[in-house]
């Protein structure tokens, strides 16, 4: 029975699947190797905490409880990474994320579980190089974590059942949906989506329409959100990073190609809401 929870890294998704757990009734321990990270990611979620406060969401004792279950950890902090799960939500580099599971692997039990957050990488891949792959899968949250309720829980053929049924369990605690899939390109979301996307950015490269027109048309028809909009949501840099891994992945089809205009986003540094400027600016 999953009753602890680390969390590694305490970017925007790390931070805010922190506080879902916290909130959901779990010890919650979140680290980050940067200092800086960690501190931006209580104050995010205090921040968060309180706004829920004044929406009368929740009351100012349970902000007291959820504060009170949530630890943070940085620098050499991992050797207290110790959990029942511990979820990865860290760069979007394999060889990264394998060097941190092996050494989670070192410091918890046999009967911990690893889920990693990644939105598109080789789960199977990763789960071959680790040690006890039936205790490894996919937790894939979507941003803002606090408020998307789809979590896709993501098996490789290495994957055990009591793995899949304690993630999804865990899920469901979080208030969250639990959709279960194979490992695969993209997942399901990510793959589905891509069309969305990348046809929305060949319009713009062809100069038939601009990113605003678009965004308009598609929330116009029963969009919540435009392309655009939710690219700056997501960031430029995740968004592209899925689209370049599902393109390799898929073979390089045509069809798939990712965008010179994000290419272009993501080397100026206009990631988008997080870093105030994208395909609009934002109040920081």
């Amino acid at each position: 029975m999953i009753q602890t929870i680390c969390v590694c890294g305490a970017g925007t998704m790390g931070s805010g699947i922190a506080q879902v757990a916290a909130m959901a009734g779990y010890t919650t321990l979140l680290y980050d190797v940067d200092a800086a990270m960690t501190q931006k990611a209580r104050e995010s979620i205090e921040k968060n905490l309180a706004s829920l406060i004044e929406k009368k969401k929740i009351s100012a004792e349970d902000q007291t409880a959820i504060l009170a279950r949530l630890s943070y950890w940085s620098g050499d902090g991992l050797a207290d990474c110790r959990a029942d799960l511990i979820i990865e939500a860290i760069v979007e580099k394999p060889g990264v994320k394998e060097a941190l599971f092996m050494r989670l692997a070192e410091i918890n039990g046999r009967q911990t579980i690893f889920a990693s957050n990644t939105s598109s990488l080789s789960l199977t891949a990763l789960a071959e190089k680790i040690p006890f792959p039936e205790r490894f899968a996919g937790l894939h949250f979507f941003n803002p974590a606090p408020l998307m309720r789809l979590v896709e829980v993501v098996h490789t053929p290495l994957t055990s059942e009591e793995t899949k049924a304690a993630l999804t369990a865990a899920a469901r605690q979080m208030g969250k949906t639990p959709v279960s899939c194979k490992d695969a390109p993209g997942f399901i979301v990510n793959h589905v989506a891509r069309p969305y996307y990348l046809e929305a950015l060949r319009l713009v490269e062809e100069e038939i329409a601009d990113f605003s027109t678009i965004d308009r048309i598609m929330e116009a028809t029963g969009f919540r959100m435009g392309p655009f909009r939710l690219m700056d949501l997501i960031g430029n840099d995740i968004n592209y990073t899925v689209s370049c891994s599902v393109y390799e992945a898929m073979g390089r089809p045509q069809r798939l190609r990712p965008s010179p205009i994000q290419e272009a986003q993501v080397r100026q540094g206009a990631l988008g809401r997080k870093t105030g400027k994208g395909y609009y600016r934002y109040e920081q």
